[in-house]
């Protein structure tokens, strides 16, 4: 599902100097798995996913999903492949906060294919438990809620590969098992891929498959 090779990217400092961020040889996810990528802050890990989404552009290698090379793409048709393949959990939620929780998952379902399904994201809304919140706003809702309205709305399009970043790193601790529990269990259902990344060993516990940043990118390695 996931094929990563001789992956780069770095970014130009104000002084003119380039920062390497990313320098992966390979990294490779099958179809459906579920794993996580730990690591400390700094060690790329938001860079990997961004480039892994085709928000940012690698600088040189291969980055494909479900076959498709992310990096030969200009930015507008890596957005439409996003749309299409990819779903995304962002750290900080990202939810439009003009808009209600039902309205911020369908508001995900455009960017694909253009088509809302009502049906399809009051079912998401009731498997994260919120069900009795479609109607409220983001400033209505506690951290945990928006959290999991922000997972309903990265599951909307029904995505083959699934990114989060950080899910819990803005949940209190008794949520934090919940969040991950909750993503784990409908990617099962819906035989979506899941890539996570973490500094948490309490989340990364969770998982059969846990992959060190530092083994993978060896820029994180010489740091």
């Amino acid at each position: 599902m996931l094929h990563l090779e001789n992956v780069k990217k770095s970014y130009r400092q104000p002084n003119g100097e380039v920062l390497p961020i990313l320098d992966i040889p390979r990294f490779d996810v099958a179809s459906g798995e579920q794993m996580v990528l730990i690591g400390d802050s700094g060690c790329g890990k938001t860079t990997l996913l961004h480039v892994i989404a085709g928000i940012s552009k690698a600088d040189s290698g291969v980055v494909a999903v479900d076959r498709v090379n992310l990096a030969r793409y200009s930015e507008s048709t890596r957005d439409r492949i996003r749309a299409e393949k990819i779903g995304y959990v962002f750290q900080t939620f990202n939810l439009l906060p003009g808009f209600t929780a039902l309205e911020n998952v369908l508001l995900g379902m455009t960017f694909a294919r253009g088509k809302r399904d009502p049906a399809r994201a009051r079912q998401l809304l009731d498997r994260v438990g919120l069900g009795h919140r479609i109607g409220h706003k983001p400033s209505h809702m506690s951290v945990g809620e928006q959290q999991r309205v922000a997972v309903a709305r990265s599951l909307a399009n029904r995505p083959q590969l699934l990114l989060a970043d950080e899910p819990t790193a803005n949940v209190d601790p008794r949520n934090q098992q919940h969040i991950v529990e909750l993503i784990r269990k409908t990617c099962e259902e819906e035989q979506i891929t899941l890539v996570m990344v973490t500094h948490s060993r309490d989340v990364a516990d969770q998982f059969k498959r846990v992959d060190q940043l530092p083994e993978i990118n060896l820029v994180a390695a010489k740091a």
